[in-house]
């Protein structure tokens, strides 16, 4: 039971927080298809103690995606408490730590996983930003920094005896990055040793990964990072399959691009027309995977700055598309 604060939820089924992914607009369609809980995007505790209006912005959140979690970073005590303070005043429903990032930009300035080689610094810092806010603070961390230095359990403990809410272990090491696959035989072994709910990440990619993780570790809540870019129908997929034995919804053309365009909508309304346009490019890719002559209609899109010529490119495509799958069923058809 993913049971943090106010927020009670079985078999929760949680978006990451992802960098130049989850920003609202994509939290609210994932929020819509199925999404228990969302994140921001990481946000830097230096840029928000400074005063930086980009940095400042990735804090905005809407109603319609509650229960809603704030992710911040760094490496500084002072800042990440200050940062912490921050975010609580734009009233998330929790403030999650970044103790896993793994990328050399985060992890050269002591933040993301870099905490996880000072485990006595990393339950400092996480305390004083416990002990500084009045709502549930969470960590997502890895299972340790290499193969040599795996300490989750008693990090774990001694982050639960700090007072945090909740913990997500991505079961990989930081030297893995993505490579490898993931140790997810880790998360029922730091059930044991703790009593807050602990959240399964990486190498979820599909509805039946989601099921099997929550069958083979008990855990209390699968959070989905990357199978999400793409693919936000992973959590209704997911919802299906857990609660009815089997997938119903039929993720095809017509809905990818739909979806596509309805979270371009949203990023219109939120960022404003140019910029969302310009901003949704690195979506097309996920959106358009698979499809016939897909990297054609990319190219086309990458030329665009206003939603109408989207739509209407999208649109006339999706026409195409159903004129050849018609057209391979008539000679089917007549073959049989």
């Amino acid at each position: 039971m993913f049971n943090i604060g106010k927020i009670k939820i079985d078999k929760a089924i949680l978006l990451a927080p992802m960098e130049d992914v989850t920003d609202l607009s994509f939290r609210l369609v994932c929020k819509e298809l199925g999404a228990d809980v969302v994140y921001t995007e990481f946000v830097n505790s230096e840029g928000l103690v400074r005063g930086s209006e980009k940095t400042h912005k990735k804090l905005k959140i809407d109603d319609a995606e509650r229960p809603v979690g704030i992710q911040i970073y760094g490496g500084n005590l002072d800042s990440m408490i200050e940062a912490a303070k921050i975010a609580e005043a734009e009233n998330p429903d929790l403030i999650d730590i970044n103790a896993g990032c793994w990328v050399k930009n985060v992890v050269g300035c002591g933040a993301g996983s870099a905490l996880l080689k000072n485990p006595d610094f990393m339950q400092k810092l996480i305390k004083g930003v416990v002990d500084a806010v009045k709502i549930p603070v969470t960590v997502k961390t890895r299972i340790g920094w290499d193969e040599n230095s795996i300490q989750i359990l008693e990090i774990a403990k001694r982050l639960e005896d700090i007072g945090i809410a909740a913990l997500t272990v991505h079961c990989r090491t930081r030297k893995m990055g993505h490579r490898g696959e993931p140790d997810w035989s880790w998360i029922p072994r730091i059930k044991e040793v703790v009593n807050i709910p602990v959240v399964l990440n990486g190498g979820v990619f599909s509805a039946e990964d989601v099921k099997r993780a929550f069958e083979e570790t008990n855990a209390d809540a699968v959070m989905i990072a990357r199978g999400a870019i793409g693919n936000p129908w992973i959590f209704l997929e997911a919802k299906e399959l857990l609660n009815n034995g089997n997938i119903s919804t039929i993720v095809d053309e017509d809905l990818k691009i739909k979806t596509c365009l309805r979270h371009l909508k949203l990023a219109i309304d939120i960022k404003g027309e140019r910029r969302a346009v310009i901003e949704h490019r690195k979506f097309y890719s996920g959106y358009l995977k698979g499809m016939h002559h897909a990297s054609k209609i990319r190219s086309e899109l990458m030329q665009y700055y206003d939603y109408n010529s989207v739509e209407h490119c999208l649109l006339n495509y999706l026409d195409q598309l159903k004129s050849i799958s018609n057209s391979e069923k008539e000679v089917n058809t007549q073959i049989s």
